[in-house]
């Protein structure tokens, strides 16, 4: 399945991670196909309210907790400036898709970076 939202399919997701040296951009590709499934989920299901969004947000956020060991093996980690980038794209993603009141924390309760 293809993005349909063009605010969603112009944006660059987690592009100071792919700035920055520290984050392999292997890794960072893997960051990115997470968002981007969620994407395609929000489309496909249509969450009708919050809660149906943050459940499909923790689930990618859960995604991103089993990720962090293959940035560990690249020598790198999901640090605080990771930390910021990956959930200010969670909430663009909330945002893109009309949920701008989402909170961000609830959005990535699952997290465990």
């Amino acid at each position: 399945m293809s993005i349909t939202n063009q605010q969603v399919a112009g944006h660059a997701f987690l592009k100071p991670l792919y700035e920055d040296p520290y984050f392999p951009d292997h890794v960072v590709d893997r960051g990115r196909e997470i968002l981007l499934r969620l994407c395609e989920r929000i489309e496909a299901e249509r969450p009708s309210d919050l809660v149906a969004l943050y459940a499909l947000t923790q689930a990618a956020t859960e995604e991103f907790n089993r990720l962090e060991a293959e940035f560990d093996a690249a020598g790198s980690e999901i640090e605080t400036v990771a930390r910021e980038v990956i959930a200010e794209d969670f909430w663009f993603v909330a945002s893109a898709y009309g949920f701008g009141d989402a909170d961000v924390e609830e959005l990535i309760a699952t997290r465990d970076w």
